[in-house]
Protein backbone atom coordinates (compact mmCIF):
# COMPACT_ATOMS: atom_id res chain seq x y z
CA UNK A 1 0.00 0.00 0.00
CA UNK A 2 1.62 3.97 -0.17
CA UNK A 3 1.32 6.03 2.10
CA UNK A 4 -1.79 7.85 1.15
CA UNK A 5 -3.33 4.28 1.40
CA UNK A 6 -2.10 3.40 4.92
CA UNK A 7 -3.02 6.62 6.43
CA UNK A 8 -6.46 5.53 6.02
CA UNK A 9 -5.97 1.83 6.04
CA UNK A 10 -5.04 0.32 9.62
CA UNK A 11 -4.54 -2.84 7.88
CA UNK A 12 -5.09 -5.77 5.40
CA UNK A 13 -5.04 -9.23 6.21
CA UNK A 14 -6.12 -12.47 4.51
CA UNK A 15 -5.84 -16.22 4.57
CA UNK A 16 -4.06 -18.02 1.89
CA UNK A 17 -4.16 -21.44 1.94
CA UNK A 18 -1.84 -22.16 -1.32
CA UNK A 19 1.72 -20.96 -1.39
CA UNK A 20 1.00 -20.02 -5.42
CA UNK A 21 -2.04 -17.73 -4.07
CA UNK A 22 0.38 -15.81 -2.02
CA UNK A 23 2.99 -14.96 -4.29
CA UNK A 24 0.73 -13.84 -7.14
CA UNK A 25 -1.03 -11.87 -4.33
CA UNK A 26 2.27 -10.35 -3.28
CA UNK A 27 2.85 -9.32 -6.61
CA UNK A 28 -0.34 -7.73 -7.58
CA UNK A 29 -0.37 -5.74 -4.24
CA UNK A 30 2.67 -4.29 -5.30
CA UNK A 31 2.01 -3.51 -9.27
CA UNK A 32 -0.80 -1.51 -7.86
CA UNK A 33 1.47 0.12 -5.37
CA UNK A 34 3.26 1.52 -8.23
CA UNK A 35 0.97 1.99 -10.45
CA UNK A 36 1.37 -0.59 -13.14
CA UNK A 37 -0.28 -3.11 -14.59
CA UNK A 38 1.62 -6.45 -14.17
CA UNK A 39 -0.61 -9.47 -15.73
CA UNK A 40 -3.98 -8.07 -17.18
CA UNK A 41 -4.46 -11.36 -19.05
CA UNK A 42 -6.12 -14.24 -17.00
CA UNK A 43 -6.52 -17.91 -19.04
CA UNK A 44 -7.31 -20.93 -17.47
CA UNK A 45 -6.18 -24.27 -19.27
CA UNK A 46 -7.36 -27.93 -18.29
CA UNK A 47 -6.82 -31.37 -19.88
CA UNK A 48 -6.71 -35.14 -18.51
CA UNK A 49 -3.42 -37.23 -20.48
CA UNK A 50 -2.79 -41.52 -20.30
CA UNK A 51 0.58 -40.68 -18.40
CA UNK A 52 2.15 -40.01 -14.97
CA UNK A 53 1.67 -37.08 -13.31
CA UNK A 54 5.18 -36.84 -12.06
CA UNK A 55 6.59 -37.68 -15.51
CA UNK A 56 4.42 -34.78 -17.14
CA UNK A 57 4.84 -32.15 -14.42
CA UNK A 58 8.92 -32.79 -14.91
CA UNK A 59 8.68 -32.45 -18.56
CA UNK A 60 6.61 -28.61 -17.85
CA UNK A 61 9.17 -27.75 -15.08
CA UNK A 62 12.45 -28.53 -17.48
CA UNK A 63 11.38 -26.46 -20.04
CA UNK A 64 13.55 -23.68 -20.27
CA UNK A 65 10.56 -20.84 -21.01
CA UNK A 66 10.35 -20.31 -17.89
CA UNK A 67 11.08 -20.80 -13.90
CA UNK A 68 10.01 -23.54 -12.31
CA UNK A 69 9.52 -24.17 -8.20
CA UNK A 70 7.73 -27.30 -7.32
CA UNK A 71 5.79 -27.46 -4.30
CA UNK A 72 5.27 -31.23 -4.20
CA UNK A 73 4.53 -33.67 -6.69
CA UNK A 74 1.37 -32.47 -7.72
CA UNK A 75 1.55 -28.88 -7.55
CA UNK A 76 4.33 -26.06 -8.58
CA UNK A 77 4.63 -22.96 -10.19
CA UNK A 78 5.72 -21.61 -13.60
CA UNK A 79 7.49 -18.37 -13.51
CA UNK A 80 8.42 -16.24 -16.40
CA UNK A 81 9.56 -13.33 -18.29
CA UNK A 82 5.99 -11.61 -18.06
CA UNK A 83 4.45 -14.69 -17.02
CA UNK A 84 2.79 -16.60 -14.11
CA UNK A 85 1.11 -20.08 -13.98
CA UNK A 86 -0.15 -21.76 -11.17
CA UNK A 87 -0.15 -25.77 -11.80
CA UNK A 88 -1.85 -28.41 -9.80
CA UNK A 89 -2.41 -31.99 -10.80
CA UNK A 90 -4.41 -35.03 -9.42
CA UNK A 91 -3.82 -38.94 -10.22
CA UNK A 92 -6.80 -41.10 -11.74
CA UNK A 93 -6.10 -44.95 -12.42
CA UNK A 94 -5.15 -44.83 -15.51
CA UNK A 95 -4.84 -41.14 -16.37
CA UNK A 96 -4.10 -37.92 -14.66
CA UNK A 97 -5.56 -34.68 -14.84
CA UNK A 98 -4.10 -31.10 -14.94
CA UNK A 99 -5.18 -27.54 -14.25
CA UNK A 100 -3.25 -24.12 -14.87
CA UNK A 101 -4.11 -21.36 -14.35
CA UNK A 102 -1.91 -18.85 -16.17
CA UNK A 103 -1.26 -14.51 -15.93
CA UNK A 104 0.46 -13.30 -18.50
CA UNK A 105 1.17 -9.08 -19.74
CA UNK A 106 -0.16 -9.97 -23.24
CA UNK A 107 -2.45 -12.44 -24.84
CA UNK A 108 1.01 -13.91 -27.14
CA UNK A 109 2.88 -14.68 -23.76
CA UNK A 110 -0.02 -16.41 -22.77
CA UNK A 111 -0.92 -18.34 -25.66
CA UNK A 112 2.41 -19.60 -26.37
CA UNK A 113 2.51 -20.81 -22.59
CA UNK A 114 -0.02 -23.06 -23.71
CA UNK A 115 0.73 -24.31 -26.36
CA UNK A 116 4.17 -25.39 -25.35
CA UNK A 117 2.63 -26.77 -22.38
CA UNK A 118 0.19 -29.09 -24.25
CA UNK A 119 3.49 -30.03 -26.88
CA UNK A 120 4.61 -31.99 -23.09
CA UNK A 121 1.18 -34.07 -23.07
CA UNK A 122 1.69 -34.69 -26.76
CA UNK A 123 -0.04 -37.77 -28.14
CA UNK A 124 -0.95 -39.23 -24.25
CA UNK A 125 -3.64 -36.11 -24.23
CA UNK A 126 -7.33 -37.33 -23.57
CA UNK A 127 -9.12 -36.01 -26.67
CA UNK A 128 -12.46 -38.03 -25.63
CA UNK A 129 -14.83 -35.87 -24.19
CA UNK A 130 -13.66 -34.86 -20.68
CA UNK A 131 -15.95 -32.70 -17.54
CA UNK A 132 -14.77 -31.07 -14.74
CA UNK A 133 -16.02 -31.48 -11.03
CA UNK A 134 -14.91 -28.17 -8.77
CA UNK A 135 -15.59 -30.13 -5.74
CA UNK A 136 -16.25 -27.34 -2.78
CA UNK A 137 -15.77 -27.51 0.44
CA UNK A 138 -14.74 -25.44 3.67
CA UNK A 139 -11.06 -24.72 5.60
CA UNK A 140 -11.29 -22.33 8.70
CA UNK A 141 -13.62 -19.52 7.38
CA UNK A 142 -13.04 -19.79 4.13
CA UNK A 143 -14.79 -21.40 0.72
CA UNK A 144 -12.09 -23.65 -1.24
CA UNK A 145 -12.40 -26.25 -3.89
CA UNK A 146 -10.05 -29.12 -5.38
CA UNK A 147 -10.83 -29.63 -9.15
CA UNK A 148 -10.17 -32.92 -10.81
CA UNK A 149 -10.78 -33.64 -14.64
CA UNK A 150 -13.21 -36.57 -15.52
CA UNK A 151 -13.88 -39.24 -18.04
CA UNK A 152 -16.97 -39.12 -19.86
CA UNK A 153 -16.99 -42.71 -20.70
CA UNK A 154 -19.66 -43.78 -18.32
CA UNK A 155 -21.66 -46.20 -20.35
CA UNK A 156 -25.54 -46.96 -18.66
CA UNK A 157 -27.48 -49.70 -19.72
CA UNK A 158 -30.95 -48.79 -19.59
CA UNK A 159 -31.50 -52.37 -17.55
CA UNK A 160 -29.79 -50.60 -14.99
CA UNK A 161 -32.54 -48.13 -14.72
CA UNK A 162 -35.87 -49.59 -15.43
CA UNK A 163 -38.00 -46.57 -13.67
CA UNK A 164 -36.51 -44.56 -16.89
CA UNK A 165 -39.16 -46.07 -18.93
CA UNK A 166 -37.80 -44.00 -22.57
CA UNK A 167 -34.31 -44.97 -21.52
CA UNK A 168 -31.53 -43.39 -19.97
CA UNK A 169 -30.41 -41.50 -23.45
CA UNK A 170 -33.72 -40.19 -24.14
CA UNK A 171 -34.37 -38.84 -20.62
CA UNK A 172 -30.75 -37.22 -20.16
CA UNK A 173 -31.49 -35.54 -23.52
CA UNK A 174 -35.09 -34.37 -22.34
CA UNK A 175 -33.56 -33.03 -18.59
CA UNK A 176 -31.08 -31.28 -20.70
CA UNK A 177 -33.54 -29.62 -23.43
CA UNK A 178 -35.93 -29.12 -20.73
CA UNK A 179 -36.65 -25.52 -19.13
CA UNK A 180 -37.03 -26.70 -15.85
CA UNK A 181 -33.46 -26.37 -13.34
CA UNK A 182 -34.27 -29.45 -10.91
CA UNK A 183 -33.14 -32.79 -10.95
CA UNK A 184 -33.31 -35.16 -8.05
CA UNK A 185 -32.14 -38.54 -7.83
CA UNK A 186 -33.67 -40.57 -5.01
CA UNK A 187 -32.66 -44.10 -3.65
CA UNK A 188 -30.50 -45.98 -1.57
CA UNK A 189 -26.62 -46.30 -1.89
CA UNK A 190 -25.43 -48.36 -4.78
CA UNK A 191 -28.19 -47.54 -6.92
CA UNK A 192 -26.95 -46.03 -9.87
CA UNK A 193 -27.36 -42.51 -8.81
CA UNK A 194 -24.12 -41.16 -9.34
CA UNK A 195 -23.24 -43.11 -12.75
CA UNK A 196 -26.63 -41.89 -13.90
CA UNK A 197 -25.10 -38.07 -12.97
CA UNK A 198 -21.53 -38.69 -14.18
CA UNK A 199 -23.73 -39.43 -17.81
CA UNK A 200 -25.50 -36.46 -17.67
CA UNK A 201 -22.14 -33.93 -17.40
CA UNK A 202 -20.43 -36.36 -19.96
CA UNK A 203 -23.23 -35.27 -22.02
CA UNK A 204 -23.36 -31.84 -21.38
CA UNK A 205 -19.75 -31.89 -22.35
CA UNK A 206 -20.49 -33.67 -25.84
CA UNK A 207 -22.80 -30.40 -26.57
CA UNK A 208 -20.58 -27.78 -25.69
CA UNK A 209 -17.86 -29.42 -27.43
CA UNK A 210 -15.46 -28.71 -24.63
CA UNK A 211 -15.40 -29.51 -20.99
CA UNK A 212 -18.54 -29.08 -18.82
CA UNK A 213 -17.98 -27.65 -15.06
CA UNK A 214 -19.47 -28.72 -12.35
CA UNK A 215 -19.78 -27.24 -9.01
CA UNK A 216 -19.95 -30.12 -6.67
CA UNK A 217 -20.41 -30.27 -2.85
CA UNK A 218 -21.55 -32.27 0.07
CA UNK A 219 -20.19 -30.06 2.41
CA UNK A 220 -22.89 -28.83 5.25
CA UNK A 221 -20.93 -25.84 6.00
CA UNK A 222 -20.09 -24.65 2.50
CA UNK A 223 -23.96 -25.27 2.26
CA UNK A 224 -24.37 -23.22 5.03
CA UNK A 225 -23.40 -19.39 3.84
CA UNK A 226 -24.16 -17.78 0.59
CA UNK A 227 -20.49 -17.84 -0.90
CA UNK A 228 -21.04 -21.23 -2.84
CA UNK A 229 -24.28 -19.99 -4.23
CA UNK A 230 -22.58 -16.66 -5.61
CA UNK A 231 -20.28 -18.88 -7.18
CA UNK A 232 -22.49 -20.68 -8.94
CA UNK A 233 -24.60 -17.51 -10.06
CA UNK A 234 -21.60 -15.73 -11.15
CA UNK A 235 -19.43 -18.17 -12.41
CA UNK A 236 -19.12 -20.13 -15.49
CA UNK A 237 -20.72 -23.85 -13.76
CA UNK A 238 -22.69 -25.63 -16.06
CA UNK A 239 -24.36 -27.77 -13.33
CA UNK A 240 -24.16 -27.37 -9.95
CA UNK A 241 -24.29 -31.12 -8.05
CA UNK A 242 -25.29 -32.02 -4.52
CA UNK A 243 -24.70 -35.47 -3.66
CA UNK A 244 -26.06 -37.39 0.05
CA UNK A 245 -28.44 -34.07 0.34
CA UNK A 246 -30.59 -35.92 3.10
CA UNK A 247 -30.55 -33.37 5.39
CA UNK A 248 -31.07 -30.51 2.22
CA UNK A 249 -33.96 -31.55 0.70
CA UNK A 250 -36.19 -31.59 3.91
CA UNK A 251 -39.09 -29.71 4.33
CA UNK A 252 -38.48 -26.37 5.70
CA UNK A 253 -41.43 -26.95 8.20
CA UNK A 254 -38.78 -29.72 9.54
CA UNK A 255 -36.49 -26.64 10.59
CA UNK A 256 -34.54 -27.30 7.14
CA UNK A 257 -33.00 -23.89 7.12
CA UNK A 258 -30.55 -24.44 3.97
CA UNK A 259 -33.31 -24.79 1.25
CA UNK A 260 -34.42 -21.39 0.23
CA UNK A 261 -31.04 -20.51 -1.21
CA UNK A 262 -31.46 -23.01 -3.96
CA UNK A 263 -35.08 -22.05 -4.24
CA UNK A 264 -34.05 -18.53 -4.90
CA UNK A 265 -31.03 -19.59 -7.23
CA UNK A 266 -33.02 -22.45 -9.28
CA UNK A 267 -35.06 -19.91 -11.25
CA UNK A 268 -33.80 -16.34 -12.62
CA UNK A 269 -30.96 -16.43 -14.39
CA UNK A 270 -29.55 -19.98 -13.82
CA UNK A 271 -32.49 -21.04 -15.43
CA UNK A 272 -32.29 -18.92 -18.35
CA UNK A 273 -28.79 -19.67 -19.12
CA UNK A 274 -29.57 -23.48 -19.29
CA UNK A 275 -27.92 -24.55 -16.02
CA UNK A 276 -28.89 -27.31 -13.81
CA UNK A 277 -29.03 -28.51 -10.37
CA UNK A 278 -28.85 -31.84 -9.46
CA UNK A 279 -29.69 -33.67 -5.91
CA UNK A 280 -28.87 -37.12 -5.10
CA UNK A 281 -30.43 -38.72 -1.57
CA UNK A 282 -30.76 -41.41 0.19
CA UNK A 283 -34.16 -40.49 2.00
CA UNK A 284 -36.46 -43.79 1.51
CA UNK A 285 -39.61 -41.69 0.58
CA UNK A 286 -40.67 -39.06 -1.87
CA UNK A 287 -43.27 -37.87 0.44
CA UNK A 288 -40.11 -36.61 2.36
CA UNK A 289 -39.01 -33.46 -0.25
CA UNK A 290 -39.97 -29.83 0.15
CA UNK A 291 -43.13 -29.04 -1.73
CA UNK A 292 -41.35 -26.10 -3.20
CA UNK A 293 -38.20 -27.48 -4.42
CA UNK A 294 -40.28 -30.38 -6.43
CA UNK A 295 -42.93 -28.19 -7.70
CA UNK A 296 -43.60 -27.91 -11.84
CA UNK A 297 -41.92 -25.63 -13.73
CA UNK A 298 -38.84 -25.36 -11.28
CA UNK A 299 -38.19 -29.53 -10.90
CA UNK A 300 -37.77 -31.70 -14.71
CA UNK A 301 -38.28 -35.00 -12.23
CA UNK A 302 -37.78 -36.89 -9.51
CA UNK A 303 -36.69 -39.66 -9.88
CA UNK A 304 -36.68 -42.99 -7.30
CA UNK A 305 -33.50 -44.98 -8.17
CA UNK A 306 -34.65 -48.54 -6.76
CA UNK A 307 -32.94 -51.81 -6.48
CA UNK A 308 -32.91 -54.40 -8.99
CA UNK A 309 -35.07 -57.93 -8.24
CA UNK A 310 -33.07 -61.07 -8.92
CA UNK A 311 -34.37 -61.66 -12.52
CA UNK A 312 -33.93 -58.08 -13.74
CA UNK A 313 -29.93 -58.43 -12.02
CA UNK A 314 -29.30 -61.52 -13.74
CA UNK A 315 -30.91 -59.75 -17.32
CA UNK A 316 -28.46 -56.87 -16.59
CA UNK A 317 -25.38 -58.99 -15.80
CA UNK A 318 -26.28 -60.80 -18.82
CA UNK A 319 -26.04 -57.88 -21.14
CA UNK A 320 -22.48 -56.29 -19.10
CA UNK A 321 -20.73 -59.92 -19.50
CA UNK A 322 -21.92 -59.98 -23.69
CA UNK A 323 -19.73 -62.83 -25.29
CA UNK A 324 -17.91 -63.77 -21.85
CA UNK A 325 -19.08 -66.75 -20.95
CA UNK A 326 -16.96 -67.09 -17.85
CA UNK A 327 -17.63 -63.95 -16.60
CA UNK A 328 -21.34 -64.42 -16.98
CA UNK A 329 -21.17 -68.02 -15.37
CA UNK A 330 -19.47 -66.20 -12.34
CA UNK A 331 -22.01 -63.39 -11.60
CA UNK A 332 -25.06 -66.10 -12.29
CA UNK A 333 -23.52 -68.41 -9.77
CA UNK A 334 -22.91 -65.30 -7.21
CA UNK A 335 -26.51 -63.51 -7.58
CA UNK A 336 -28.14 -67.00 -7.43
CA UNK A 337 -26.95 -67.75 -4.20
CA UNK A 338 -27.48 -64.65 -2.41
CA UNK A 339 -31.31 -66.15 -2.14
CA UNK A 340 -33.51 -64.04 -4.63
CA UNK A 341 -33.08 -60.78 -3.39
CA UNK A 342 -32.90 -57.52 -4.56
CA UNK A 343 -29.31 -56.19 -5.72
CA UNK A 344 -28.41 -52.86 -6.40
CA UNK A 345 -26.21 -51.82 -9.73
CA UNK A 346 -23.20 -51.68 -7.34
CA UNK A 347 -23.54 -55.61 -6.52
CA UNK A 348 -24.15 -56.27 -9.64
CA UNK A 349 -20.89 -54.69 -10.93
CA UNK A 350 -19.22 -56.56 -8.16
CA UNK A 351 -20.44 -59.59 -8.66
CA UNK A 352 -19.22 -59.49 -12.31
CA UNK A 353 -15.55 -58.82 -11.43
Amino acid sequence: MSQNDNRHCSGLSKQVYYLADLVLQNRLIRALDEGAARYPVYRELRFAARIELEVLLDAIALDSAWRAERIHSTAMILDGDGLYVAVYGSRKVDYCSCFFYLWAADVARIEEAKERILEKAGSTRITEPTFSIDWYFTSGNELEHASIEEMANDVLLDRAYPELKEGVRPFIARFLDAAETVLVLQGPPGTGKTRLIRAILGEMSRRKGEHAQALYTGDMSALASDAIYVKFITGTHDAFVVEDADHLLKPRADGNDHLHRFLAIADGVVRSQGRKIIFSTNLPNVGDLDDALIRPGRCFARIHVRTLTSAEAQALANEIAAGDTEKRIRASVTLASEGGRKHSLAEIYRALR
